[in-house]
This record gives structure tokens, C-alpha cells and sequence, in this order.
């Protein structure tokens, strides 16, 4: 038996598109890119330049994991009043809070970095 002379033609992006119907009224639920994925286009950078975002990221990071775990010390150690509840949730917030900030920023800067476009702003 031959092989088919044909190469495959390269299907579109459905996993960036959204699901597609199959029958009417339903749909094949279809793989996602994951959220914070700065890697899905551009070119590689300069190496300096990803490897201090992602010093700065990672000094971010340890500012979130000292801001959580302050929150989880006052809550484990101290006596149970409502200031110091308040105070280490407060604390333990901002360090998710700090975290999830830092890894956006992190991205966001990455994607930047990878198309050659200008760094995004603080807000």
C-alpha cells in the first residue's frame, strides 16, 4: 500500500478561538493556553534582560511568602484578640495580594520583553 503523497495541512489555532460545535447546540470543550503563558509568541531576548524580570520577580516573591508568613506567625503565636486576628489577615491578604501582583507584572513584562514592545507601566 503507497503512502499519501500529501503533507497534512496545518490546522488554525482552535485552542485560542474557543470551542468548536460538534453537533448543534454542543460544544467539545478545547484545550486553553495557560493564563499567565508570556512564552506563546515573540522571539527569545536578550538573556540579561529575562534574567533580572525574573530576579525582581522572585525578590517580589519572597516579600509575599515574609508578608504570609508574618500573618500565619501572629495568628499561630499570639493570643487571640481581635486586633492581632485582624493584623494577621490583613497580612496573610497582602502577601496573596503581593504574589499575584508579582506574577502578572512578571508576564506582562516577559510578553513585552519577547515582542520588543516598550515595558508596561505601573500603575
Amino acid at each position: 500500500m503507497p503512502y499519501p503523497t500529501e503533507q497534512p495541512t496545518e490546522q488554525p489555532a482552535e485552542h485560542l478561538t474557543g470551542p468548536r460545535p460538534t453537533e448543534p447546540g454542543r460544544t467539545e470543550p478545547v484545550a486553553r493556553p495557560p493564563l499567565f503563558d508570556p512564552y506563546r509568541e515573540g522571539e527569545e531576548p536578550d538573556p540579561r534582560f529575562t534574567l533580572a524580570n525574573e530576579r525582581t520577580f522572585l525578590a517580589w516573591q519572597r516579600t509575599a511568602l515574609a508578608l504570609t508568613a508574618g500573618g500565619i506567625g501572629i495568628a499561630a503565636l499570639t493570643t487571640h484578640t481581635p486586633a492581632r486576628q485582624a493584623l494577621a489577615t490583613v497580612l496573610v491578604l497582602l502577601g496573596i495580594a503581593t504574589a499575584v501582583t508579582a506574577l502578572r507584572r512578571w508576564s506582562a513584562t516577559e510578553h513585552a520583553l519577547r515582542v520588543r514592545r516598550p515595558l508596561p507601566r505601573l500603575r
